[in-house]
């Protein structure tokens, strides 16, 4: 289960020993417009460097789907003073590791190693985002591992056609309809002026932000920054146009048949993501009730159809309210032996409308709570997880300051805040259901299960 307050997470204040060893956040702009935090964390002789850009696959043009995750390819090739390949042999060189991702609302890059080599991190950093060279050659090439990377993620794996033609059906209007990777077709005619295009708009240093956790000085780090990003020169940068979510009017619902498929069954309700709601509670109670329903073996859903009635395989839900438009609150599972689909799906609506007449128990509430808090702490020990939650909150408009209010919108959510967002939001009008079917002219015996690792249900980032 991946839920809205699992993702609120990493750098954020809590209580008790957490909030000990936990410093506070430092923010401030170059005078070219980009946006500098530090979070010092001096558990460990370590520092990740990112940098982040407020552009992902929800930002592309249609006919040119793919363009933000080819560019984060094509980032990694040589620039004006070094050749391709020069990146990663240097930062393997001092002992650290580098790599980047793409997603809806944002693209990242990043590096992880000794605290007393940020530097090296930044120099690079800074050169290629002012040096970079895109080279016909490396273009072509690297297209090819791109279309490879779409065939094993997406065209060879039938979770992967599941999730992109489901998202393509539950939005109508949402730019959320569009593949990270990018729809086939459009992948074929990107060009390397699309590349350039791309890069030329968005990539501007006064719209990167650099976000560094770990053993540091915020001080020394401002310096930093100031003398390798400092010289660079802002660009304009596109307006974003408003591309919200119709209101849905009525359930949708599609079939998708495929070689080497297992039944599944995915379901989505539309609701509101952190950025786009009015009241931030309401997120907070959405992720306590995709907690009560799957949040371990006495979680309602497992309990009820995993070991009591015997429907369900394997169950889980997830909501992530990490994000600049809206999103969904999902439920997916695998049937268990030869039971159908549709008896599966009515057995999970079923829950879902106990929820909605008869909301959640007191105890319930409370273990929900217990376990996104215990969660929520477990993740401070990471600082790869403190740098990729403040730049989630940066890039889809939240702003990192909400972590501050973690403990206390979790602690203001009751049953009564559970039952309301329930009915509210878990309509049929707002769902869309997806069946995934072994082709009938299939091989008798799949391929691939149902569930391929590596291709999670609600995946939607698209690393290097």
């Amino acid at each position: 289960m991946r839920s809205c307050l699992a993702l609120l997470t990493g750098a954020a204040l809590y209580a008790g020993a957490a909030a000990a060893t936990t410093p506070d956040i430092h923010s401030f702009e170059l005078d070219n417009g980009m946006k500098v935090i530090v979070k010092p964390d001096e558990r460990a002789p370590v520092v990740i460097n990112q940098v982040w850009f407020p552009v992902g696959s929800s930002h592309e043009q249609p006919g040119t789907t793919g363009v933000a995750h080819a560019l984060e390819h094509m980032m990694f090739k040589g620039t004006e003073t070094r050749e391709t390949g020069t990146f990663s042999r240097t930062i393997s060189e001092e002992g650290g590791q580098l790599n980047a991702f793409t997603g809806r609302d944002f693209t990242g890059y990043y590096e992880e190693l000794g605290a007393d080599r940020l530097e090296i991190a930044m120099e690079l950093e800074a050169d290629r985002l002012e040096n970079i060279v895109f080279d016909q050659d490396e273009f072509e090439r690297e297209m090819e591992v791109v279309q490879e990377e779409r065939r094993l993620r997406v065209d060879d794996n039938p979770m992967g056609v599941l999730r992109e033609r489901f998202n393509a059906v539950a939005w109508h209007h949402s730019p959320y309809r569009q593949p990270i990777i990018g729809w086939k077709r459009d992948i074929d005619q990107l060009t390397l002026d699309d590349i350039e295009a791309f890069y030329d708009d968005w990539y501007g240093v006064n719209n990167a932000i650099l976000v560094v956790v770990g053993n540091v000085d915020p001080d020394e780090v401002r310096a930093l920054a100031d003398k390798h990003f400092g010289p660079l020169e802002p660009r304009p940068t596109p307006d974003i146009k408003d591309r919200e979510e119709v209101e849905p009017l009525g359930e949708r619902r599609l079939t998708v048949h495929h070689d080497n498929a297992n039944p599944f069954l995915m379901m989505g309700y539309h609701v509101p993501s952190l950025a786009t709601t009015d009241d931030p509670g309401e997120t907070y109670a959405l992720s306590v009730l995709s907690q009560v329903l799957d949040g371990g073996r006495s979680a309602r859903l497992p309990t009820e159809l995993v070991r009591g009635q015997e429907l369900a395989a394997g169950i889980g839900t997830s909501y992530r309210s990490m994000a600049r438009l809206d999103t969904h609150f999902a439920i997916h599972a695998r049937p268990t032996g030869e039971v159908e689909l549709d008896e599966l799906e009515e057995a999970v609506r079923a829950e879902v409308e106990r929820v909605r007449e008869d909301g959640i128990t007191t105890e319930e509430l409370e273990r929900a709570k217990v376990q996104l808090r215990a969660d929520y702490v477990y993740r401070l020990d990471s600082l790869s997880g403190q740098a990729m939650e403040i730049g989630l909150l940066e890039t889809t408009g939240i702003g990192y300051q909400a972590m501050e209010e973690f403990e206390e919108r979790l602690e203001a959510v009751s049953r009564e805040d559970v039952q309301e967002v329930a009915q509210r939001y878990l309509q049929d009008k707002r769902l869309t259901v997806g069946h995934l079917l072994r082709s009938e002219d299939a091989d008798d015996t799949p391929t691939l299960p149902g569930m391929t690792p590596g291709a999670d249900a609600t995946d939607d980032t698209t690393g290097y």
